[in-house]
């Protein structure tokens, strides 16, 4: 299955943000580019929480999404966040990948509400990534408030856990997208 984008248009009253954007996502990539050039947009367009102005997109498939805002429910824990939206994820699968993004028992216990926000990115990113019936992944900036070594851990597991599912990572990280070895597309 191939995410296609075609001639895809949005504007924010008289700002053009995506104009005739054409795109095939079939496997994980990487989308770059400045600051309001539509990436978060088109995020949002392929995700069902913005519509374009005209084009067309097809083979979004039972996404998951990680939003630049981490929308983790702030009286679970990390694992009780994870095994809610993972569709049949176990809470033992959740705690072992938590644990390889440097979770410990200690913060396995914790409300999200009293985790760091390193810790907030990385539950979201997970719960994206183990989701068992997402087929498309959408991630925007999952990296944001992790410094380098976690950026290497979390972009092994996230290469690992996307497959070759059709993927559209959005970072200003070139490290991150060097560290995921994915396609990029600059915007």
């Amino acid at each position: 299955m191939s995410i296609v984008i075609e001639n895809l248009c949005k504007n924010f009253g008289t700002h053009a943000v995506l104009q005739n954007f054409n795109w095939t996502v079939d496997r994980p990539m990487v989308l770059m580019g400045a600051s309001g050039c539509g990436k978060t947009t088109l995020l949002r367009i392929l995700s069902g929480l913005e519509t374009a102005d005209s084009g067309t997109v097809t083979g979004v498939v039972t996404p998951a999404v990680v939003f630049q805002e981490d929308r983790l429910c702030p009286q679970l824990t990390a694992v009780d966040n994870l095994v809610l939206t993972g569709h049949g994820l176990t809470a033992a699968q959740a705690r072992s990948d938590l644990q390889s993004l440097g979770f410990t028992e200690a913060d396995l216990r914790l409300p999200a509400v009293q985790l760091s926000g390193g810790q907030k990115r990385r539950a979201a990113l997970l719960r994206a990534l183990l989701c068992q019936d997402a087929q498309t992944l959408l991630m925007d900036e999952p990296f944001t408030g992790m410094d380098a070594d976690l950026v290497r851990d979390a972009a092994a597991v996230t290469r690992r856990l996307a497959g070759e599912r059709p993927t559209i990572l959005v970072t200003h990280d070139c490290t991150a997208a060097e560290l995921l070895g994915w396609p990029i597309r600059e915007i």
